[in-house]
């Protein structure tokens, strides 16, 4: 499965906000956005140019791009199936980015961040309706329910997630069973409850040229 391997922090600062791409620590006084909020690289403080529209959609993109942990070659065939279907193009996209397994048990607090939500799932820590999973691409569906393993129950990392779970909130789509380690898919996510700050137009516009 290809990735982004690079510096996470680095990511935070070149987009001017905060991803929330390694969990606890963009909690805490380590953050590397917190401690230093400008564009990375030598010129980083002083850096100012002329931003054409093309730059901010471009950015847009990039910045959801790193938010959901894919590249390039996959955001773009989610953006096709997100115009392809019926409604409108920038809430489709950003319904299916919240649809994927690995973003769902992110959101359930299973997990710290969706890059570790990745790694759980591909060590097949969870299974979906009772089945094992290990794609952190599948998409969910209301009814679904995703369970903790029983094995992976005493897992500390896991334990810890969860306690922290109340810091971030379940959304209002997805309900946690803490005590049952499971989770369960009310509903598909709509556009109100996605409140992370994306302005999905812009991406629409970048692809659509």
């Amino acid at each position: 499965m290809a990735r982004y391997t690079g510096a996470s922090c680095r990511t935070c600062r070149r987009e001017n906000l905060k991803l929330f791409l390694k969990g606890d620590r963009c909690y805490s006084d380590k953050c590397s956005f917190e401690r230093r909020a400008y564009s990375p690289g030598q010129h980083g403080q002083n850096r100012f140019r002329k931003v054409s529209d093309y730059a901010i959609q471009l950015r847009e993109k990039q910045k959801v791009k790193h938010m959901y942990g894919m590249l390039e070659k996959q955001f773009r065939r989610y953006f096709q199936m997100a115009d392809q279907a019926k409604g409108v193009t920038g809430e489709n996209l950003l319904v299916m980015l919240e649809r994927r397994l690995d973003n769902t048990i992110y959101r359930l607090g299973f997990a710290s961040s969706r890059d570790q939500a990745r790694q759980l799932i591909r060590h097949n820590h969870f299974t979906l309706n009772g089945r094992k999973v290990n794609i952190p691409s599948a998409f969910v569906k209301p009814g679904d329910v995703i369970s903790l393993k029983e094995k992976s129950r005493k897992n500390e990392i896991i334990i810890d997630n969860i306690e922290g779970a109340a810091r971030r909130g379940v959304p209002s789509w997805l309900e946690l069973a803490q005590q049952n380690f499971q989770g369960t898919v009310k509903a598909l996510p709509n556009r109100e409850e996605i409140t992370l700050p994306i302005h999905e137009q812009l991406i629409v516009e970048l692809y659509s040229k």
